[in-house]
């Protein structure tokens, strides 16, 4: 990509929507316990291409201690040795979601996620998910970029 001037600022031009994606983003980030809502995060944001996300939250993950080498290896999970069950799961419900074109969250996954986050916890793990993916396609499109180095 060559343009890389911030475009419009959704922000301002819809307030109002934009704040109701940040209540959403609110409620999740209560809703889903830390460090996993963070990884969550990252991940969609990892898939999606979106600097300005992956960015901001292997920053959260770093400022709240998380092993720098870990958050590094968010974007190959499944070969990493550091990611415990309850991690993989959501990062694989994480991918399944964010690229639902590709055969969407079957059986067995939904299964392993109801077993470890019980039905409500499923629930908020969609929407946690639902909610990055709209922060990328709010993100992205709008060329919004982290702050300089």
């Amino acid at each position: 990509m060559t343009d890389t001037m911030e475009r419009v600022q959704i922000s301002s031009l819809v307030p109002d929507g934009y704040r109701k994606v940040i209540n959403l983003d609110g409620y999740v980030g209560s809703a889903v316990e830390e460090p996993l809502g963070d990884l969550i995060k990252l991940r969609a944001s990892q898939i999606n291409g979106c600097t300005y996300c992956v960015d901001m939250h292997s920053v959260d993950l770093q400022g709240r201690g998380f092993p720098l080498r870990k958050v590094f290896a968010v974007a190959a999970w499944r070969e990493s040795p550091w990611f415990d069950e309850r991690e993989r799961i959501a990062l694989e419900l994480t991918e399944a979601v964010t690229l639902i074109h590709q055969g969407g969250v079957g059986d067995e996954l939904y299964e392993r996620a109801i077993a470890e986050f019980g039905e409500k916890g499923f629930a908020d793990l969609i929407l946690a998910i639902g909610t990055i993916n709209i922060w990328n396609r709010i993100a992205i499109p709008t060329h919004m970029r982290p702050p300089a180095l």
